[in-house]
């Protein structure tokens, strides 16, 4: 029962944007489980679960496997990036990250650190790094959020 239980806490995490326990409480009930707020909770420990930042500010879930080793905060995105981006562009699907010299793989490694929607994939120079995104209207907002700490 456990093992089946982690299973689908892990597909919860992965379909929905789960931030709270009683929220993933919540969806075991309706997925048939019999769970108390104090198995969640042990849950959420024994498979690793953390809160990564969401493109739009929010926190989810996300399984400690499928963050990157080096836990990032929304501080330390904010600060990496205010001390290294001058400005974004977008075109089409992709969107150029203008940054100081020798600063974009810091700025694209926190922001691969981050839980991003429609992200396809980054690439990173010395000055520079792209985005791909899923659509132009995601390039679009997510230019507009990376705006918001570049330097200019």
């Amino acid at each position: 029962m456990k093992n089946a239980r982690h299973a689908k806490i892990l597909e919860l995490i992965e379909s929905k944007s789960i931030d709270r326990q009683e929220e993933l409480l919540q969806q075991l009930k309706e997925c048939g489980f019999a769970v108390t707020q104090a198995t969640v909770s042990r849950d959420i420990r024994e498979l690793g679960l953390i809160k990564a930042a969401t493109g739009d500010g929010r926190y989810r879930y996300v399984a400690a496997a499928n963050a990157t080793k080096t836990a990032h905060t929304p501080g330390r995105f904010q600060t990496i990036f205010r001390e290294s981006v001058i400005r974004a562009d977008s075109a089409g699907h992709l969107v150029l990250v203008k940054c100081y010299t020798g600063m974009a793989n810091a700025a694209c490694e926190v922001f691969d650190a981050m839980v991003w929607n429609d992200v396809v994939g980054t690439l990173s120079g010395d000055d520079t790094f792209m985005i791909l995104m899923r659509s132009e209207e995601a390039a679009k907002a997510i230019t507009k959020e990376i705006s918001k700490y570049a330097a200019n």
